[in-house]
């Protein structure tokens, strides 16, 4: 709910964002600027696609018509964009969206669906409204209203209906001072459903909601080798606007209402970062309430706390090494049966030996054990897994008067394992991956050449997992201002489950692209493949399946209008 005292501070901040403004302006460089300027894009995409299996997976028919339109007044950008596609399996009418983004100087404006940059735990969704943003060297400001989601209102009466939900709205600000090493960014939230965007049938099963998120976050650099860096919120949430008011007075009375549904939890991070001779670590402690929840945010994992430590150095500026070492658990509330931790921990190094060999090697693990909650865990059942990964990747390149050439090698053991004394290890994984890349530019003709080769097997309980792939592919461009590009590729990939299936699959494509003029862009591309069981006693294959899928692209960009300034004219 919106009342007065928000209108207030919209009014106040922009008053302030305002005067902050006309002061920076200079007049003079409004004047030099073009009076007109009107470009933008227009292009299409149309694929069509043919399967032998159906089209269970996707239309056979695609069409997406776009336009880009910016109109600059004396330096002042108003952009404009449609998008239109009728590649919508779910419905019967066409998706449309819509988005005016205008800046001049340090000013921001939003019209139609837009973002606006604010804290993780405050907001990460897009917006359908208006909003304003301010940004200089050190004072940033925003505010926005606007539609969070739409309303999900479909017949109650179908037995096949979609989950419903409010429609959403909210309204927010932002305000910030300072530079890169010291800062600090004020956040507000208020987010709310509307009770009769959905039917009444369906509001006895599902609850509106509102909440309040105030975050902030910032950065200290006392000295140049030590920087502290927070980030925390705090969200008053009504998990039901229906229930009764509880009898509390608080600061946010006139634009929230506590209810007896309502909750208040806390999220945050603090993060210290030293950089001393070669030596960077970082520490960082993240804590999220059980229950926190911040309708401006898709969604968040809660009810759990972490600890992590990371370290990084080069040694005689030729190898570089790195580790990390991080443990969360959850059940903070102690209302859960069981506590659940997991320990991540990593190793890297790198090096470089001559001119024209590197090498990497990394060690990834993680392990999860289960603790006590308010029931006392069981050793046969136990949860007790630990995860290894080992990978190395040596490289070879060297360069001739007429060819390049590029080796690499790639090879990883990853062991996932059931530490349970109990267990039986039904659940260990085996996987081992290994792949090979060479690349051969051939220069007299430019024309690249590429062949990689990839294996990984599976080894589980009684199963094994085989899969190879192997592909060629070349690229070329042509004509003088080599504006037409050609490629093609061929690929064969094999898979086997040990005693159950065999299955091959050959497949080819091809692109085009053509630049004309620098302003129209033409492309095309084509693929083919052919699949199908492999019978089990290898007397033949059966490459019985085709998908076949063919895309036509363009894309015109333009200068509508231009007229220049008269300053500009006489340079």
């Amino acid at each position: 709910m919106i009342h007065c005292s928000v209108k207030k501070i919209y009014i106040t901040i922009f008053l302030v964002l305002l005067s902050n403004t006309m002061f920076a302006q200079n007049i003079a460089e409004i004047a030099k600027s073009d009076p007109l300027i009107i470009s933008g894009a227009v292009g299409t995409q149309n694929t069509y696609r043919y399967s032998s299996e159906g089209y269970g997976y996707g239309s056979p028919f695609s069409n997406v018509v776009y336009a880009n339109l910016n109109f600059c007044i004396y330096g002042f950008n108003m952009p404009f964009s449609l998008h239109y596609s009728n590649d919508n399996l779910n419905f019967n009418y066409p998706q449309l969206s819509f988005n005016l983004s205008p800046t001049y100087k340090n000013w921001t404006g939003y019209l139609g669906q837009s973002t606006m940059a604010m804290s993780s735990y405050v907001m990460n969704m897009s917006f359908n409204g208006v909003g304003v943003e301010y940004s200089s060297n050190k004072l940033r400001a925003g505010l926005f209203y606007g539609r969070l989601r739409n309303a999900i209102n479909p017949d109650p009466t179908d037995p096949f209906a979609r989950t419903p939900q409010y429609k959403r709205m909210g309204w927010g600000f932002k305000v910030g001072y300072g530079s890169g090493k010291n800062y600090i960014d004020l956040y507000m939230l208020n987010a709310y459903d509307r009770e009769n965007s959905i039917d009444e049938l369906w509001r006895q099963q599902v609850t509106p909601k509102e909440n309040i998120v105030v975050g902030v976050k910032g950065c200290v650099t006392p000295f140049k080798w030590l920087s502290f860096t927070a980030n925390a919120a705090g969200s008053v949430f009504n998990t039901d606007l229906r229930a009764p008011d509880a009898p509390v007075k608080t600061d946010f009375d006139k634009v929230f209402d506590v209810k007896y549904s309502s909750l208040m939890r806390f999220a945050g991070d603090v993060n210290a970062n030293i950089n001393v001779k070669g030596v960077n670590a970082s520490i960082s402690y993240r804590m999220v309430q059980p229950d926190y929840t911040s309708l401006g945010t898709y969604y968040m994992s809660n009810n759990y706390q972490s600890l992590g430590i990371t370290l990084g150095t080069s040694l005689f500026n030729k190898v570089s090494l790195s580790g990390t070492f991080s443990g969360q658990a959850d059940n903070l509330s102690k209302e859960q049966l069981y506590t659940t931790c997991g320990f991540v921990y990593g190793a890297n190094a790198s090096t470089r030996i001559g001119k024209n060999f590197s090498i990497m090697a990394g060690y990834n693990g993680y392990m999860q054990t289960q603790r006590d909650g308010t029931c006392v865990v069981n050793d046969t059942t136990r949860v007790h897994r630990i995860m290894s990964s080992y990978s190395l990747t040596p490289s070879f390149f060297c360069e001739s008067e007429h060819l390049g050439h590029n080796i690499s090698v790639s090879a990883n053991l990853t062991e996932n394992k059931d530490l349970n004394k109990f267990a039986s290890g039904e659940s260990d994984v085996k996987t081992t991956a290994l792949g090979l890349s060479y690349n051969i530019d051939v220069k007299p003709i430019d024309t690249d050449f590429t062949l990689t080769y990839s294996h990984q097997q599976s080894d589980g309980f009684n199963s094994k997992y085989i899969s190879d792939i192997a592909t060629l592919g070349t690229s070329r461009s042509f004509l003088k201002e080599k504006n037409l590009n050609l490629s093609a590729s061929v690929s064969l990939c094999y898979n086997e489950v040990e005693r159950q299936s065999k299955s091959l699959s050959l497949g080819a494509d091809i692109a085009a692209s053509y630049n004309l003029n620098k302003v129209h862009l033409f492309s095309a591309n084509a693929a083919f493949n052919k699949y199908g069981d492999v019978n089990l006693t290898k007397t033949r294959s059966g490459l019985d399946c085709t998908d076949i899928s063919v895309s036509l692209n363009y894309t015109y960009t333009f200068t509508l209008l231009a007229i220049k300034s008269k300053a500009k004219k006489e340079e």
